[in-house]
């Protein structure tokens, strides 16, 4: 585990460790934890980048389309 990246997700309080947990849930099928934890972290920061804010909705959104993509093309490698 990457527990630097797993503590950056927490410095974004509650909200983000939520975020992780659902889309960890969510695609538990198909990327490990620290899959998700780096999509959180990158969806947050571009949110900031593009944006000027990250809410938690907006990052689990991005970060689910992300995972998704990154699904897709693993199963198209397969």
């Amino acid at each position: 585990m990457n527990h630097e990246a797993e503590s950056e997700a927490d410095q974004g309080g509650a909200d983000y460790v939520r975020v992780v947990g659902a889309l960890c849930a969510e695609f538990s099928e198909v990327h490990p934890r620290p899959t998700v934890v780096r999509c959180v972290n990158a969806a947050r920061h571009g949110a900031i980048e593009v944006t000027g804010g990250a809410t938690p909705d907006l990052v689990e959104r991005i970060a689910r389309k992300h995972l998704q993509v990154l699904a897709l093309v693993a199963t198209e490698r397969g």
